[in-house]
């Protein structure tokens, strides 16, 4: 078995940058929301590490809430484009402030998926928390609120985001060697 350091070509956001900008993001939303009934609905998987590091950062009372969505195939490096819910939420929205925490928003497809099926819910407020933006690669425009690093159009690995489904444990966000075979 292969280990990451096996596809590392460079770390291109490291842990302390992390873990120091989901401060920054968790002071802001902690602000912005004061004295609202704010929801965090984390899209899975890759957006856990990302919500438990940023919602420790919240200083409100805030819930959690979990949806999982798809656009990739298996190894897939780019979206298919056709977006598909695998679990839904557990809880209603109307009425209340959500904000989707995301790993990565790259084409903007799935975002938009998510936004449109979510708004038709009637929210108080909806907006966007994006942990990275590919902001080169994207086709459809979404309004992210909260960005924590705006990247490069490099295939990226860690701190949530999967190699083929591994090392998201991973406390950095890594970048794929070129010629690298997943």
């Amino acid at each position: 078995m292969k280990t990451f350091e096996d596809y590392l070509g460079e770390i291109l956001i490291s842990s302390e940058q992390l873990q120091a900008r989901v401060a920054e993001l968790g002071k802001q939303i902690s602000a912005d929301y004061a004295g609202k009934d704010l929801l965090l609905v984390c899209i899975l998987k890759g957006g856990v590490l990302f919500l438990a590091d940023l919602m420790r950062q919240i200083t409100i009372p805030h819930a959690i809430n979990f949806m999982a969505v798809t656009s990739y195939g298996s190894g897939a490096r780019e979206s298919s484009g056709a977006v598909r819910i695998l679990m839904d939420l557990e809880t209603d929205i109307q009425g209340r402030d959500v904000l989707l925490v995301e790993d990565i928003i790259d084409s903007g497809h799935t975002l938009d998926y998510i936004v449109r099926v979510l708004c038709a819910r009637n929210p108080a407020s909806l907006r966007i928390c994006a942990l990275l933006d590919k902001i080169e690669r994207r086709e459809v425009s979404v309004n992210v609120d909260y960005v924590g690093f705006q990247i490069p159009n490099k295939f990226v690995f860690g701190y949530g985001l999967d190699l083929d489904e591994v090392y998201r444990n991973l406390p950095f966000i890594g970048v794929v060697k070129p010629g690298a075979v997943i």
